[in-house]
């Protein structure tokens, strides 16, 4: 398979290094104006192997290029359109002419689908992902299709969320496709392979059902402790928080004939306690809507590159970081949050420094 050609990686990093003599400019300052990750910035300058950006970056590449304002300011910024002169207007149209010619004469072929790169569910090539969902209880599961001695056995009836494995694993397929994705389910009855353990993992669901996410959590050092539910008891569970000698929980909001108003999740993603060198992602709801809303925080098209854009301004080059989310539920359908939102993320860790 070709691969894209790397005329545009090196005229990005050619503008970076040299555009300015007078200046410096950094992948990690460039970064922060862009209001992304360190690491997608580099991937967009490797000439041996790059990744080619949407055109939307490459708007903001010829914004910040065209005047030298971008870089007066103890921290650098990119400045709008409308604040831009006639002669700086000019120098960006002619930049980013030159820049989109780059873009076109890539193999799009071999192209990543344009969302991957600013995306927190793209891992490094060749590396495997396993997406670990609960079991079913047997007493909750289809009594005729769950069971695999009947003709008619199909074996998705036995996972929990299957919504929210549809929704993540086609998105993370489209992310990696040079990496095998497989999804499984998991009890104490059928624990992982000592493989799966080492590799990337994405858990979905809490620890009512799904005992991975429960021993994952007392592995981590994250002041976030999911509380159990006991709809026989009336009693919803939360996710509990402590911060000091404060203790909060976050619910969920049921109304009074117990249908679900808004749901409460919590996203994580950090290094694996199992390999350092692989990441673990837990997408985790109260219910099934709000397990469904943590993923489709990063694959919902409409809000995906804005919450991404949260996280990498909020957390930066942090190894792992949590946020409890709300998700409304309307006419029964969970919808995306929108972490750009402050209403909608209930907590974040880690903190911000008060420094």
């Amino acid at each position: 398979m070709s691969q894209p050609r790397p005329a545009l990686a090196s005229r990005l990093r050619e503008l970076r290094k040299e555009h300015w003599p007078d200046v410096e400019i950094t992948q990690k300052q460039l970064a922060t104006a862009f209001e992304l990750s360190t690491g997608l910035l580099s991937s967009w300058e490797n000439t041996g192997r790059p990744v080619t950006p949407p055109p939307a970056r490459l708007d903001t590449y010829a914004t910040f290029f065209a005047t030298h304002r971008s870089v007066e300011g103890q921290e650098f910024q990119v400045l709008s359109v409308d604040e831009l002169d006639d002669e700086e207007r000019a120098r960006r149209e002619e930049l980013l002419r030159e820049l989109n010619e780059l873009r076109d004469k890539t193999d799009e072929g071999a192209a990543q689908p344009e969302f991957v790169g600013d995306n927190l569910w793209r891992f490094p090539e060749n590396q495997d992902i396993v997406i670990v969902c609960a079991r079913l209880p047997q007493d909750l599961a289809h009594q005729k299709y769950s069971n695999p001695l009947n003709p008619d056995y199909v074996q998705m009836y036995t996972y929990a969320d299957p919504d929210a494995l549809l929704e993540l694993y086609g998105h993370v397929r489209a992310c990696n496709p040079a990496s095998r994705v497989t999804y499984r389910t998991t009890d104490q009855q059928t624990p992982l392979t000592a493989d799966e353990y080492t590799e990337h993992l994405v858990l979905l669901g809490g620890v009512d059902w799904n005992p991975l996410t429960k021993e994952l959590f007392d592995l981590v050092n994250l002041p976030v402790k999911q509380v159990e539910r006991d709809d026989d008891a009336g009693q919803h569970g939360g996710f509990e928080v402590q911060t000091g000698d404060r203790t909060e929980l976050f619910r969920a909001e049921l109304g009074p004939d117990d249908r679900l108003l808004s749901d409460v999740a919590h996203f994580y993603h950090g290094i694996s306690p199992f390999n350092r060198l692989r990441t673990v992602t837990v997408c985790n709801g109260m219910y099934g809507r709000g397990t469904l809303g943590a993923v489709r925080a990063l694959t919902d098209v409409r809000f995906r590159d804005r919450n991404q854009a949260y996280l990498n301004r909020r957390f930066g080059d942090e190894e792992s970081f949590s946020i409890i989310t709300r998700v409304r539920v309307f006419n029964n359908q969970g919808l995306t949050p929108d972490w750009s939102l402050a209403e909608n993320r209930l907590h974040e860790w880690p903190e911000k420094s008060t420094t």
